[in-house]
């Protein structure tokens, strides 16, 4: 069976095509997986509604932003002359991603820019946390992401986790069994990466539960495939899948890297690879029994028990073969590079976090190096010693998602600028002063409202970057320890499920043509309720109960 789609749309997630009359057939694994998430409207397929409001919204962009800024800029405020400055150029790069005139990590760059040119800081000191190891960590595993896209490791184990007893005979298990391999994924694979690795799986056996319905008289012989609820399900949990599995490590997300650093430098506590985790699962599990339940109940599929999943699951494990060289090389890389990562944490667990052993240990296995050493590893593992051939070359890592890294770069530059020049302060401080925030829950509880707004409109590391920084001086100013506030942002910011801008993998699935927008509006802001009110509740609880923020 051909995993192709005949819808017109092919937004996001590197979908590539042009606009016509008449809906190309798309090869969905080269559209979604050879090209790049941040795509002008001459690269993607629109409908005549939907090109006429992107265009108008990127184009309000280009006056709106400068607009914004200059604006803000030449207000009698009653702040430091440079924290006027660099609040006016956030505001305008907030505008650049919102209504995206420009790629959105274009955007970044150019409010780094003005930073500069506008004598906010030195370009030394500007550019200085661009350096930081966790670049380095988002470097190493794109590259290792790439090598499982290339040769196919994460579709072989997608489909062992579908060849489980009686996962194949009904929706219900086929759309909860692909959220839990998109989360496995997503914990350690960039969020991105692991719903575009999935997608051509997930339409293929779509489209087994689409011919089985017509055959069986469910739906007319010219009904329309890329509309049905059981559809919009396993798509939607594909996305949010993947938002909830990024959350289980420090590593499944920008935010995270970025909240945690931003927390260690304002607490002097640094969260360890085992202890996020152990923080992380039982707020993820339960995060993924509402997913699993609001997504059956607004989607109810329109058939239960199925056929021919089974099968199609049998059919291509038989295609893939045994193990490739190249398969075997990138789970050792993967393998040894996870090992590591966890190593310190375990570590801690056995000498404790404040032992010389594991000052020794996580000194040296710092979560950068260890990810570009395992990514390393890829261009050293033979394929063909004969030959001279590798598990990657150049050409290879040169393709992995290079944008999304110089917006986590800036995201890191705008946070770190926004505490040192004390904007972050002065927010936090008015902020606490106009609300009245005075204990933690309440700050808690603005810090997870904020971050989800923020996240719908912009990158979630943008919101992490932006968000986390202010929630820490609301809560010092309140005398309230910041490291459950500033981690209940870091969680929230990994939110935002509304609107195809709000994550990539949003995009992604939204491009496949199966997603109507009401639908994801419906079941993302559902979803943005339940998590919040998961994280205000349970991630006091967990802090506590691992022994953090004291």
């Amino acid at each position: 069976m051909a995993i192709t789609s005949d819808t017109g749309a092919t937004e996001g997630g590197g979908a590539t095509g042009g606009s016509g009359d008449a809906p190309a057939r798309t090869d969905v694994e080269k559209a979604l997986l050879g090209g790049s998430t941040y795509r002008s409207l001459g690269e993607q397929v629109l409908s005549p509604a939907e090109e006429r409001f992107e265009r108008g919204r990127r184009t309000t962009g280009l006056w709106l932003a400068p607009l914004v800024s200059i604006i803000f800029l030449a207000l009698p405020l009653d702040m430091a002359g440079d924290q006027q400055t660099l609040a006016g150029i956030l505001l305008g790069v907030i505008v650049l991603w919102v209504t995206e005139p420009v790629p959105i990590p274009i955007g970044g760059l150019i409010g780094v820019s003005a930073i500069v040119v506008l004598g906010v800081a030195p370009a030394a000191d500007v550019l200085g946390p661009f350096g930081s190891s966790t670049v380095f960590t988002f470097i190493g595993a794109f590259i290792l992401a790439q090598a499982m896209l290339k040769h196919g490791l994460a579709r072989r184990f997608a489909f062992r986790m579908l060849s489980l007893p009686g996962v194949g005979r009904s929706t219900s298990r086929v759309i909860i069994t692909f959220g839990l391999i998109t989360c496995a994924l997503s914990a350690f694979v960039s969020n991105t990466a692991t719903v575009a690795m999935l997608l051509p799986t997930a339409l293929g056996i779509l489209t087994v539960i689409a011919k089985l319905m017509q055959d069986r008289g469910i739906a007319t012989s010219t009904f329309d495939p890329t509309r049905l609820r059981v559809g919009v399900a396993l798509m939607l949990m594909l996305a949010y899948g993947a938002s909830v599995g990024g959350l289980l490590t420090p590593v499944g997300s920008p935010p995270n890297l970025i909240g945690r650093d931003l927390i260690a430098q304002a607490t002097g506590e640094r969260i360890s690879f085992a202890e996020w985790m152990a923080v992380a699962f039982p707020i993820c599990a339960l995060m993924f029994l509402a997913l699993a339940t609001v997504l059956l109940l607004l989607n109810k599929p329109e058939i239960r028990r199925i056929e021919g999943v089974t099968e199609y699951v049998a059919s291509e494990r038989a295609k893939l073969g045994r193990f490739s060289r190249a398969e075997r090389n990138t789970l050792i890389a993967f393998v040894v590079t996870v090992t590591l990562w966890i190593t310190p944490g375990v570590v801690a667990i056995i000498w404790g976090s404040d032992s010389s052993t594991y000052d020794w240990i996580s000194g040296r296995l710092n979560e950068g190096i260890v990810a570009v050493l395992g990514a390393s590893l890829l261009f050293l593992l033979p394929t063909d010693w004969g030959k001279r051939e590798y598990t990657l070359n150049w050409s290879d890592a040169a393709r992995i998602d290079w944008g999304t890294v110089l917006l986590f770069g800036t995201g890191i530059i705008f946070g770190a600028l926004l505490q040192e020049s004390g904007l972050a302060k002065t927010i936090g401080e008015g902020s606490a002063n106009l609300l009245g925030l005075t204990s933690v829950f309440a700050i808690t509880a603005f810090a997870v409202v904020l971050a989800i707004i923020i996240s719908e409109t912009t990158s979630n590391t943008a919101s992490a970057a932006v968000v986390v920084p202010i929630i820490i001086p609301v809560a010092v100013a309140a005398g309230i320890n910041p490291f459950v506030p500033a981690l209940a942002a870091t969680f929230a910011a990994s939110f935002g499920f509304m609107l195809p801008v709000s994550t990539p993998q949003n995009a992604v699935v939204y491009g496949s043509g199966v997603v109507p927008i009401t639908k994801m509006i419906r079941s993302g802001f559902s979803f943005d309720i339940l998590g919040a009110v998961l994280i205000l509740l349970l991630l006091p609880l967990m802090v506590a109960l691992v022994g953090l923020g004291s």
